[in-house]
């Protein structure tokens, strides 16, 4: 989700990301590099509870970015309310059930970009780095069928690739 935007106006939610990997090299050196954020928004309902992976997230983030993690319930309720809103955002979340949960309840997410997601017995690859489950699939559906875009794309410089 590129959204450009003119001095003094309000910041925005530049990116929804899904990515069982969250803060790593693609992120921090491709996309940061593209979008210039100041904040950087882990939603992830289990990682809030593992101090050892969010210090090393912390260690990974970029200098003059803010990093925060919270659950996507919590998530939701600071987008909604404003909180965010000084922000030039990227949301990265491990998986599509949340990218979903986020995309229903917020109102500024207008995409969902799918980065990478592991390959387990229950899914099958749409792109080199996404392997979906059918009620994944028909979940991605079903934000469509709401107006927001779903695409693929590792990269900034990549072709982006819509999901349908």
């Amino acid at each position: 989700m590129r959204i450009f935007k003119k001095k003094g106006e309000i910041k925005v939610i530049q990116l929804l990301r899904v990515d069982h990997r969250l803060l790593h090299g693609q992120v921090v050196f491709s996309w940061c590099s593209q979008l210039n954020p100041n904040c950087i928004l882990i939603a992830d309902d289990n990682i809030v509870n593992d101090s050892v992976r969010i210090s090393a997230l912390r260690l990974g983030k970029p200098n003059d970015t803010k990093l925060v993690i919270k659950n996507v319930s919590d998530s939701i309720s600071a987008i909604n309310s404003g909180k965010t809103d000084k922000y030039n955002l990227i949301i990265i979340v491990p998986n599509i059930e949340e990218a979903v949960t986020l995309a229903k309840n917020v109102k500024q997410i207008t995409s969902i970009n799918l980065g990478g997601t592991k390959a387990n017995k229950l899914t099958h690859p749409i792109s080199n780095m996404v392997n979906v489950t059918d009620e994944e699939e028909k979940l991605l559906r079903e934000v469509i069928g709401l107006g927001k875009e779903v695409y693929i794309q590792a990269v900034p410089s990549e072709q982006r690739r819509e999901f349908k």
